[in-house]
């Protein structure tokens, strides 16, 4: 017989809630407001065999996922070997000692969301996580500003499946800190480093370019110390990369696009807002990669999908329009812009092909204003 946990009465009461909505929602079959099981009759939720209850957690918030954990020595073992995905961003205080006391419970975790709306989470808490889920693949860290790089090492220690890391808006962390982490977690595919200016450097992003060979998407929004030198790097070392975000890198040049365009043949979406180094020379490498890179087997869907230059005041419309002809799924047409242009008065008379139809298909349209 498993030894229950004496419940304080407000989460008893929160139970009884919760067991009765999922009656309502018709987990098992009804009869009389009693559910009917195999040798017998449920009618409260400390009735619950260990299968169903794994059933439930599946499906109910992990407010009550955790609640439930706290029942029995029996639930909280069930719980902890069925449960791999966790959420604590609807906690609003309190999420560090939340994480001490959950993460020797649920070691088989494998995606944890911790993102924070003010911060909370301290190194401890982290360094937790690291020391006992061990098959973590994604964690969101976003805007833990109280981190250090004590959290970064611990992870590099102790997270080494990690595949997708969140880390955005993470003032603290260094560099070095973030390069021994690349050292360590290889397999990371999709990595989020937006806003820390701290941490993404030109020696970050060699270290991500040397380990990191699987990097699939990288966010460097507003980096602003990231130059050539490191999209260079990680163009060559991560040939797999599909989305990159290199907005308000306000350093790189031509080259850096040029390196994306001609060694990342399956990218599909690129963000150059307000990186006013770009010029027209770098659009005709995109368009022209389209050209040296399309295996026999792309169709015209293959190829970029999103191309942010917002603010790139320095194209014109030529070269611009070269990289909108050459990749069908980029559009200017109304409620399906991929291709983003905020801020380039220039660029008005840049339309996508299913625009120029739209045009012609509507006698009473005027033909666009010469620029």
């Amino acid at each position: 017989m498993v030894r229950k946990v004496e419940l304080h009465q407000g989460a008893a009461e929160d139970l009884n809630v919760s067991f009765e909505k999922l009656m309502m929602l018709g987990v098992c079959d009804r009869s009389g407001g009693k559910v009917k099981m195999e040798g017998g009759v449920i009618t409260d939720w400390k009735d619950i065999p260990m299968e169903l209850l794994l059933q439930i957690v599946s499906i109910v918030d992990d407010q009550t996922v955790i609640m439930a954990s706290g029942v029995c020595r029996g639930w909280r073992d069930a719980i902890s070997l069925g449960l791999t995905h966790l959420s604590l961003s609807w906690c609003n205080k309190n999420m560090n000692n939340l994480v001490l006391s959950l993460a020797p419970k649920f070691t088989k975790l494998q995606t944890l969301i911790l993102r924070q709306d003010k911060p909370q989470l301290e190194d401890n808490a982290v360094e937790a996580i690291a020391n006992f889920c061990h098959d973590l693949q994604i964690l969101d860290l976003s805007k833990s500003f109280k981190l250090s790089d004590a959290s970064l090492y611990a992870l590099a220690r102790g997270c080494q499946n990690l595949t997708k890391l969140n880390i955005s808006g993470c003032p603290a962390f260094s560099d070095v800190a973030l390069a021994h982490l690349a050292s360590c977690c290889r397999n990371l595919k999709v990595f989020n480093l937006c806003g820390c200016v701290k941490t993404a450097t030109d020696r970050a992003l060699q270290a991500i370019g040397r380990y990191c060979n699987q990097l699939q998407s990288l966010n460097l929004g507003w980096c602003d110390n990231v130059s050539d030198v490191g999209v260079m790097s990680l163009a060559y070392g991560c040939p797999d990369l599909r989305t990159v975000d290199l907005c308000g890198c306000v350093l790189i040049t031509d080259d850096s696009v040029i390196a994306l365009a001609n060694r990342c043949v399956h990218l599909r979406s690129l963000g150059l807002y307000y990186c006013q180094n770009i010029t027209d020379k770098a659009m005709y490498s995109l368009a022209q990669s389209r050209v040296k890179n399309k295996p026999e087997t792309w169709d015209d869907e293959e190829g970029l999908k999103t191309l942010n230059i917002s603010q790139c005041t320095a194209l014109t419309p030529p070269a611009v329009q070269a990289v909108c002809d050459t990749f069908p799924s980029l559009h200017t047409c109304s409620g399906r812009h991929s291709l983003i242009m905020s801020g380039c008065l220039n660029l008005t008379s840049v339309h996508c092909a299913c625009a120029f139809q739209a045009q012609f298909r509507s006698p009473t349209m005027l033909p666009p204003s010469a620029h």
